[in-house]
């Protein structure tokens, strides 16, 4: 009979941590067990041979099975079998004798998560079934997030759910049908590319081309070629001639991007096209008409750059018309986990890795990094920590040095002499290590072992409390 059935005088209590079952035929350990494992505020179901352990597992869905390794009519390796058909999400650890080690390791082969030896202690059996559900709880989490991935639909090029990508991906959703100019500014890494190839699939023009260039990447002269084509002979090397991104893109898109960093001669033909709509190929006569929705993109502020001669006032004014600005992954660090878990997922795939989740502690450190060069920076850390990882999920070994603070260059020494204060040799800690996070409190508060607000306090001079 399951020991459970036993309390029938006391209330039924309600239990919404994991659940677990322990199957032995030896009924003092599977009362000691029991009792053990109710102690730890678990669910604990109990069974006196695999065959009633299958009868819990096909009714009630169990976290992590702890069962004997020796049973008389199934095995705990049998059953282990049986429960990866009945309940494949559930986790089997062994209990084994001295002399059954190498069954038990046998078993680990097939699928067992782990297995310990009797006579066993009391710690050692609780901290192989925590370490389970630790993983479990993962794999849950994770699965969460892929949900959440999921419902975004593969039509969604932004992953994320906090209020700032609401925000962006509700005013696309406005400015997409118009034929306006639209100018995106946002720090390096933010996707400004993804979000204009967005603001095109969900214009009329989606079923015409989407054309991208990178202003900051071509000098002057090989950029006006790449816009706006050149006829044969227009210089050395033009041996036909060429069509250009503004005619590439008639009645489609075409982002210019990093705009900020064209020259003022280019910036003159620009202003034409957007103004009239026509310009001549380098080298022609004939002008061109062509039907181009722009969109513009700079990590730089033009309205800073017109300031300093740098950009056309008038330029500047034709493409501000729907000005939108992409928040940095500082400002939405609730997408993190999300962002995280999908380019894990990604890496994982294309490079044929069963890496399956991120430790919390791993995680810990990604959601207080600064991350300067955002989602692309990211996505590389993402793609370095699947490529490294040993396991099926990443630690903090496999992240970056520039998000766990461990690299060498960042690693200092503090020498205080002898009778240096205390207080003093507090601030002088922070400050150092503040230093080493290019002044970024909370991870240096995560580093230190204190509160955000502690440092705060310490910098403002104040007594500890």
């Amino acid at each position: 009979m399951n020991a459970m059935t036993n309390a029938t005088t006391e209330p039924e209590p309600t239990f919404t941590g994991p659940t677990i079952l322990i199957v032995d035929d030896d009924r003092a350990n599977l009362a000691s067990l029991e009792k053990i494992f109710r102690r730890e505020s678990h669910e604990v179901l109990t069974a006196s041979d695999g065959r009633e352990a299958l009868g819990i597992l096909r009714n009630t869905r169990v976290d992590v099975i702890l069962t004997d390794l020796m049973m008389p009519g199934m095995s705990g390796t049998d059953l282990l079998k049986a429960a990866q058909t009945v309940a494949p999400e559930s986790d089997v650890i062994l209990m084994t004798a001295f002399g059954t080690v190498e069954t038990a390791v046998e078993a680990m082969k097939l699928g067992a998560y782990d297995f310990v030896t009797k006579p066993f202690k009391r710690l050692q059996v609780v901290r192989c079934v925590k370490r389970a559900l630790e993983k479990q709880a993962l794999l849950t989490e994770n699965r969460g997030l892929r949900q959440q991935i999921r419902a975004l639909g593969e039509s969604e090029p932004i992953v994320g759910s906090s209020p700032p990508v609401r925000q962006l991906l509700d005013l696309v959703g406005q400015v997409a049908p118009s034929s306006a100019t639209v100018l995106l500014h946002g720090e390096s890494g933010t996707g400004k590319e993804i979000i204009a190839r967005r603001i095109h699939a969900q214009s009329p023009r989606t079923g015409r081309p989407f054309i991208a260039i990178n202003c900051a990447a071509l000098p002057e002269n090989i950029l006006e070629s790449e816009l706006f084509g050149y006829e044969r002979g227009a210089f050395t090397g033009a041996n036909s001639r060429k069509e250009g991104r503004f005619t590439l893109a008639h009645e489609g898109t075409l982002l210019l991007d990093e705009i900020g960093d064209v020259s003022p001669a280019v910036q003159v033909k620009l202003l034409r096209v957007l103004q009239e709509g026509q310009f001549e190929r380098l080298g022609g006569t004939q002008t061109l008409r062509v039907d181009v929705r722009i969109v513009a993109a700079s990590k730089r502020d033009l309205a800073e750059e017109v300031q300093k001669g740098r950009f056309r006032e008038d330029l500047y004014y034709r493409l501000n018309v729907i000005p939108i600005t992409l928040p940095p992954l500082r400002d939405r660090v609730e997408d993190i986990p999300l962002l995280a878990d999908h380019f894990l997922r990604v890496f994982a795939q294309k490079n044929g890795k069963r890496v399956q989740g991120i430790r919390r502690d791993a995680m810990e450190l990604l959601t207080v990094h600064s991350w300067p060069g955002n989602v692309r920076e990211l996505e590389n850390a993402m793609e370095r920590a699947v490529v490294l990882a040993r396991e099926e999920t990443i630690g903090i070994g496999e992240l970056p040095a520039a998000i766990t603070g461990s690299n060498s260059e960042a690693r200092r020494d503090l020498s205080v002499a002898v009778g240096t204060p205390l207080a003093e040799v507090e601030l002088r800690l922070i400050e150092e290590t503040l230093r080493m996070t290019g002044g970024d409190k909370r991870v240096a508060a995560q580093l230190l072992g204190i509160a955000t607000r502690t440092i705060y306090r310490k910098l403002e001079g104040r007594q500890p409390e």
